[in-house]
């Protein structure tokens, strides 16, 4: 019965894979354009901090609530329709933006009460939310068009999309608002839209299969489209799934360190150009990682690889900051980017193998809203901790004394001891969870799964193409 949570790709899917992968890339980087530069912008026209911690709860909200309901339209509804559908409602809202912003009067964005600003903030940002259904539909496709015995390479492949996509996006979004302000930020998304609804309408996107029902078998009965209690029985029933979910989710939350410190914290050691081109160059550890596992795969037990990758990342950011180096700083900084595809590639390809296929979208969608809730709200604490903890501690406080003589003071060092005790927090954390016996249990689970559907691969059911 393992066998009916494997889906048999399609003669020629790995072709069609790398289409709605390319596809999906162009997409994404418009909408991280979007991202990156209306935070930017925003800061800038109104010179509070107060916009860029709203725009941060907003962000942190559409993740967490969309998720759920995302996942499960992709479960209930032909995923080319739906992709079709996200462009062209993204493409809509960034046509709105675009009026609202062109027909505004000067001044008309520089008060943080001015209803225009709030309202094209708001646009955009739905404009970006909507896009999130890409990354649960193609993380779905990955389990209908890649051979089973192929699964980590091609999510591999997909996290060195979502890498080059932050990398690109950010480095791109500064060139175009010191350009033209917001001008081009939301012309770029319009276009880029149509050219994806076009390319799309030339792909055959596959369908998963239903799963065979025994004699006497009734089919499951029809859920609603927010299906939160279905999909959580499912994610519960599956020993080990949730907590490697929640697993990533505290990771992600420790991870909420770099998002607000590692930017300042560079900057207190060179130059705004210098950081920036230190940033992009190593930004390409993505598309390193990437080709290590298109090329190596996962190994055996992915759940392992997954824990390697995490000890690397954390035993680095332990280590990057002990002394006040940008050598040390570049060398840690680059392992992140390497190593962080492993770790999303492993728990895709686990949950491809785990969950049947006609629930992959809610779970999935379900993990986007835990997973990336984290990030956020770690950076909303961390600052502050920072700011007013931390700092004091290494500068005036007794951080001086105890450990200033070796480790450094000043308030770089203060945003440094962070990093290290994160590090220390999350290498800790990663032995603990390897250790358990739930994820011993998932790890064996995984193994069963695909040890019984490699002989069922031929027998089962083709995929009917859209």
């Amino acid at each position: 019965m393992q066998q009916e949570n494997q889906s048999p790709a399609i003669p020629g899917s790995m072709r069609l894979f790398y289409q709605v992968l390319g596809n999906t890339l162009v997409a994404s980087v418009s909408t991280i354009i979007a991202w990156f530069a209306i935070t930017f912008w925003a800061y800038l026209q109104t010179g509070s901090v107060i916009v860029t911690t709203v725009l941060a709860v907003i962000y942190f909200i559409g993740n967490l609530t969309t998720g759920f309901f995302f996942g499960s339209l992709v479960d209930r509804f032909d995923k080319k329709k739906l992709l079709l559908a996200a462009d062209a409602i993204t493409a809509v809202l960034f046509v709105i933006a675009f009026l609202i912003y062109v027909t505004a009067p000067e001044g008309a964005f520089t008060s943080l009460g001015s209803v225009r600003l709030w309202t094209l903030i708001g646009v955009v940002y739905v404009g970006i939310i909507v896009p999130n259904i890409r990354a649960i539909i193609q993380a779905t496709l990955v389990a209908v068009m890649v051979p089973a015995d192929r699964l980590d390479r091609a999510n591999g492949l997909v996290g060195m999309v979502t890498g080059v996509s932050f990398l690109i996006g950010s480095l791109f979004s500064g060139f175009l608002i010191a350009a033209s302000g917001m001008f081009w930020v939301l012309l770029i998304p319009i276009v880029v839209r149509c050219l994806t609804i076009i390319h799309m309408l030339t792909i055959r996107i596959p369908r998963a299969p239903k799963p065979e029902l025994q004699p006497g078998e009734e089919p499951p009965a029809q859920t609603s489209t927010f299906d939160l209690r279905g999909t959580y029985r499912t994610v519960a029933g599956i020993s080990g799934l949730l907590p490697l979910l929640l697993f990533t989710c505290l990771n992600n939350f420790l991870g909420g360190v770099y998002m607000a410190l590692l930017d300042p914290y560079g900057l207190s050691m060179v130059s705004a150009e210098a950081w920036g081109t230190i940033s992009g160059v190593l930004g390409l550890g993505f598309i390193l990682g990437g080709i290590l596992i298109a090329k190596f795969g996962l190994g055996k037990n992915p759940l392992r690889s997954l824990f390697i990758a995490n000890i690397a990342i954390w035993l680095a950011g332990a280590l990057m900051t002990i002394q006040p180096s940008i050598i040390l700083l570049i060398i840690g900084f680059f392992l992140f980017p390497v190593f962080s595809p492993f770790i999303e590639a492993a728990e895709h390809t686990i949950i491809q193998k785990v969950v049947p296929p006609d629930h992959h979208g809610r779970v999935f969608g379900f993990a986007q809203s835990i997973e990336s809730a984290a990030s956020p709200v770690s950076t909303l604490l961390i600052g502050p901790l920072a700011q007013f903890v931390f700092i004091p501690f290494m500068t005036t406080g007794a951080g001086v004394t105890l450990i200033g003589s070796w480790f450094g003071v000043g308030e770089a060092r203060g945003m440094a001891l962070m990093f290290t005790l994160a590090g220390v927090a999350g290498v800790t954390f990663t032995l603990i969870a390897m250790r358990s016996r739930i994820y011993r249990r998932l790890s064996s689970r995984y193994e069963q799964v695909s040890a019984a559907a490699e002989p069922a691969v031929e027998k089962a059911p083709e995929p009917q193409l859209a």
